[in-house]
Parts: structure tokens; sequence; C-alpha cells
């Protein structure tokens, strides 16, 4: 399958049309979802609608940055979000599944053929709450689909599933959750096509590189999490991999980063039974001096993104699967999900790397630095 930056750049030069990019989308999608449920809705009609219309502006001389590339977008009100990228040519072909009704955990979808699989093992989870887009986004269904991130949406399925998954700043982009927790991010196959939908949202390029290698910590646990020891071992590993490669510089560990676990505070934010708020602003003010003193010393911060692998679809047990993701949903800093290769059970992993508030572009040109 092309990216989704491949797609644009042959529908600008009349090598291709939008009509046969979105047509060859929906055909894969009618092969392969029955199976794989990560689509709650097809819009077969209104993309190829769309796609004539992006066909119409090429022919006028318009040259849109996103032309004619099929996306998913997550959920039924997905569009309202994706509303810089239709604008930027993509065409929406469909909802990517969420959790079903009554699910009292975020890492199962419900697609229109059922629930939604890991596309690497049927019998597992592709994570959540963004599966569908990832799962769809894995299987070469589309080459890029939205997500959001309130305790780990996007950076989870992206790990489990094997893409790259990018967590915007807190507030970067309008978002409905008022709890201010959720930040709109995106699932893509390569660091080339996240960057193309930084550059539809903004209206700026990221990813151009940087002039000498950021710096960056390790922290294996975020000082409470408790990883079992292979997502540890990969992450670690691709981080040595950024090393090598001139990506980064890391830095002599020091110290261990000791954050207090955002458990209790995300889930007061949440309206969890008993939670008190005041727990989440004690929380927020200590880890946020913590996480300040670490970027005054370093760019980036880089862990595991999961503490365990992929589970079952019978659920994650008493595992939070976001130990190591949603510190960062509540101070609001940019994350990204870079694969990491595969664990013992034939899953992917994912290592994360954390930057300053407002700084996407470093965390996309690090990742893309290491993939070029």
């Amino acid at each position: 399958m092309t990216t989704a930056a491949e797609t644009a750049a042959a529908v600008r030069a009349g090598a291709l049309t939008a009509v046969a990019a979105v047509t060859a989308a929906l055909e894969r999608i009618e092969r392969v979802d029955p199976v794989l449920c990560a689509f709650a809705e097809v819009w077969e009609e209104d993309a190829l609608r769309a796609a004539r219309a992006v066909d119409r502006r090429i022919e006028r001389g318009e040259r849109p940055p996103l032309a004619g590339v099929p996306i998913g977008v997550k959920g039924r009100h997905g569009p309202r979000a994706a509303g810089p990228l239709i604008a930027a040519g993509a065409v929406p072909v469909g909802a990517t599944s969420v959790p079903g009704p009554g699910t009292p955990w975020q890492t199962w979808g419900l697609g229109r053929h059922g629930r939604t699989v890991n596309p690497w093992r049927y019998d597992r989870t592709p994570g959540g709450s963004s599966a569908g887009s990832a799962a769809a986004v894995a299987a070469g269904l589309v080459p890029l689909a939205t997500g959001t991130d309130g305790a780990g949406s996007v950076r989870i399925p992206a790990a489990w599933c094997g893409v790259v998954g990018l967590k915007t700043t807190n507030g970067r982009f309008p978002s409905a959750d008022r709890t201010g927790l959720a930040a709109a991010g995106v699932l893509t196959r390569c660091v080339a096509d996240a960057e193309a939908y930084w550059g539809a949202m903004t209206g700026r390029p990221g990813g151009r590189g940087t002039a000498t290698p950021p710096t960056a910590l390790w922290s294996p646990d975020l000082g409470f999490a408790g990883p079992d020891p292979e997502p540890v071992a990969l992450a670690h590993a691709t981080a040595l991999r950024l090393a090598d490669a001139g990506a980064v510089r890391l830095l002599p560990s020091g110290p261990p980063l000791r954050l207090e676990d955002p458990a209790p505070a995300w889930l007061a934010l949440r309206g969890g039974e008993g939670g008190d708020p005041r727990t989440a602003d004690r929380v927020r003010a200590v880890n946020g001096r913590r996480l300040a003193a670490l970027f005054r010393r370093a760019d980036l911060l880089l862990t595991p993104t999961t503490p365990c692998p992929a589970h079952g679809h019978d659920g994650p047990g008493d595992r939070y699967s976001t130990a190591l993701t949603w510190a960062f949903n509540l101070s609001g800093h940019p994350a990204l999900s870079l694969p990491a290769g595969l664990g013992s059970d034939g899953c992917p992993l994912g290592l994360q790397l954390v930057a300053a508030p407002g700084r996407e572009e470093l965390l996309l040109a690090v990742a893309g630095s290491a993939t070029r």
C-alpha cells in the first residue's frame, strides 16, 4: 500500500485520481473488514462524492497537500475534528470503531461486523480507544486515521498494532472533553504521514530534522509503573538504535525520574467513584515540577509505551495498560509511540517519546530521522 504522502503526490501530479485512490481503499475495506471489524460505518457514496470534488480541484489547478488520501476518522462524529484534513484534500471513507456500549474498559472496539481484532493476532485486542483507527492503518485499509488520546488512546493501540501514534499537546486543537485530558492525534504507517497530518492541521511542516541531536533521558517505569521486562527491553533497544543513528543523544541516567502515579488524579478528574479533585491538583503540581526539571536537563523523555503486551479480548484484568501514558494526559505533554519490534507473542510493542508542551515537531523530527 502506498503512503498518504505518495498518494497525494500522485493525485496532484495527475498520475492517479482521487476517485481511484478512494475506490481502492473501499475495496480493501470490503474485502478485509468483515474479519478485522475496524469500521463502525463505511461512507461509500459520500466518500466517492468527496473524491470527485477533489479531482475537480486538481482540474482547476489546486494542489491540496492531502489530495485524494483516503482516511478513517475515529467514531461517528470524527469528521468534525477532521475539518483541516478534509480541507487539505483528504477523503473520509468511514468511522473507525471505538469501545461498544457497556464496556467498562477502553481497550476494545465494536465494528459493524463485530469485535475489532488486532491485525497481528486475532485473539488479541488492538488496544483502544482508537481501536479501529489503529487496526485499519496497521492492516493497510487506509494510510492514516484520526484518534483522540485521553489516557493513551492513540499511543497504546499504535504500540500494539505496530504503527506510529502521535498525541498532540493538550489544548493544541479543539476537544469536546470537558476534563481537558483528551487531545487530538493520528495513527499512520510511517512518520512521513504523521508529518503530513501535522502539516495539514497546523499549516506548517514538521519533522524537518534538527541541527544537532536532541538530548534524551530514558526511564523504564516513570518511577511507579512496574512494567514487564519485555516491553522495557524492546523499547530500550529502540532508544539505543535512535542514539546509534544520531537521532538523539542519550544522557547519563543520573537520578531516576520519579513521578507520582497519576491514576488517582486521572480518575478524580473523570469523576471516578470517591475521586477527590484536590488529588488531581496535588499530583499535577508535583509531576509538573518534576517534568519541568527533566525538560530543563533534556529535550526528550523516552519510555516504553505500554507496561505489558496486548491482552486477549476477555479484558486487561487488573493491569492498567495506561500506566506509562496517562501521566502525559494529566500534564498535557505531546508524545509519540514508535514501533519497537515484536514481542515473544508475535505482537508489536512501542517506544514512547515525550517532549515539552508545543514541541510536536521535535517528536516528528526525531522519529523521522530514525526511519528515513
